[in-house]
């Protein structure tokens, strides 16, 4: 990042060591890795895995770590004070109680969770931080790709970033974020007609038990079918202009500085709305950008990032091993391997479904508490002290 022309990436890591050491090993097998600075933002202090990003040897490396933190603040606001109002306490009950945030649940009804806001304020600090805050970074314009820690990479993907780059600078100059990820999970959600005109003469524990034999077989053989992705890396590479959307492009995006001042000139769009996704707050924003209008995002269809993750925040399976996708990955990609380093793309534009296109009346919550919005705001405005909203 020390020349106009290097990249940027910024990896989130939480404690999931497994994933990060895969992440790291598809970092080191990157071509041209050693002209990027790696940035890695933690949210929770660990010698082990600090001691495996200090081990990294193939380029800059630095770390960042989240200073608002439930590890650091376990018992007082932005962690869990323990007069704050229980995520299922009824407004009235906690009013009668007087805990600490009882005048301000969310949309849902429901009282923040620590372990949830810490997702959106560690993504809001740590782009901050990259961008208007760290002296080595202040002279770099090129994008800064986003990773989480269960993420793996393609050899080829800081060339396809660049070309991207490239592509958007001559003939999008709209496209304000570029995406190397692409969700390539093809499950079969839905029984065929037969079954279910079948399933009509069952009675509702008959339904009951062939829906969950259902759910159990879709667990059994849900796995990311990659053998029917090659064809969409070719000798001409396809890319996709679209609206961006939280859901689909959230996943290796990148941008740079002159899009994070068009997203700091809109921060009230993202601290005040109450969702605890960080992506959401984002789509949110972009959706109230008025005359600006939405992001576009220039998406690369062959994906040279791809999710590793089998367990996290919003994945609750038991068998947390990576190796199975892993490896499905790998394959991908040596199938793929000749058709890697494209000379160029060919982008087709579309305006995405009415589904994504669908204006966010009411985020998912989990963001209602006044004191979660202050810290965000205060992360990007200096000079602002946080207010006393408790209930006296």
């Amino acid at each position: 990042m020390e020349t106009e022309d290097s990249q940027g990436n910024s990896s989130t890591v939480h404690t999931r060591i497994t994933y990060l050491r895969h992440l790291i090993v598809s970092l080191a097998q990157a071509k041209d890795i050693e002209r990027t600075l790696l940035i890695f933002s933690h949210d929770y202090y660990d010698e082990e895995v600090n001691d495996l990003v200090r081990s990294i040897d193939f380029t800059k490396v630095m770390q960042i770590f989240y200073p608002y933190s439930i590890q650091t603040h376990p018992n007082e606001f932005p962690g869990v004070d323990p007069n704050d109002c229980p995520r299922n306490f009824k407004y009235n009950k906690a009013l009668k109680q007087k805990c600490n945030n009882a005048l301000h649940p969310d949309v849902h009804g429901h009282y923040r969770e620590a372990k949830y806001t810490q997702t959106k304020h560690h993504w809001w600090w740590k782009a901050n931080r990259i961008f208007n805050q760290l002296q080595c970074t202040t002279t770099h314009t090129g994008p800064v790709l986003f990773l989480e820690e269960d993420h793996y990479v393609a050899e080829d993907f800081l060339h396809m970033l660049a070309l991207l780059r490239n592509t958007a600078d001559k003939t999008c100059p709209q496209c304000e974020i570029l995406c190397l990820g692409t969700y390539l999970k093809t499950y079969q959600y839905h029984l065929n007609s037969d079954k279910r005109r079948k399933q009509l003469t069952l009675t509702y524990l008959q339904q009951l038990r062939v829906a969950n034999e259902e759910r159990r077989r879709r667990q059994d053989t849900q796995a990311w079918n990659f053998q029917v992705y090659p064809n969409l890396y070719g000798s001409t590479q396809k890319v996709e202009i679209t609206p961006w959307h939280s859901s689909m492009h959230n996943m290796g995006m990148a941008f740079n500085r002159t899009v994070w001042a068009s997203i700091m000139a809109h921060q009230d769009q993202f601290c005040a709305y109450d969702d605890y996704n960080w992506d959401y707050s984002l789509l949110h924003l972009s959706q109230n950008r008025g005359a600006v209008g939405k992001f576009k995002v220039m998406l690369c269809k062959g994906p040279r990032v791809f999710h590793i993750g089998e367990c996290g925040i919003h994945h609750k399976k038991s068998n947390c091993n990576a190796s199975t996708v892993i490896g499905k990955v790998q394959k991908l990609l040596q199938t793929a391997s000749s058709h890697l380093y494209p000379s160029r793309v060919t982008a087709t534009v579309t305006f995405g479904g009415a589904k994504h296109n669908k204006k966010l009346l009411k985020g998912n919550g989990g963001w209602g508490d006044i004191r979660d919005q202050e810290l965000c705001a205060n992360m990007t405005r200096e000079g602002r002290q946080m207010k006393k909203y408790f209930f006296t």
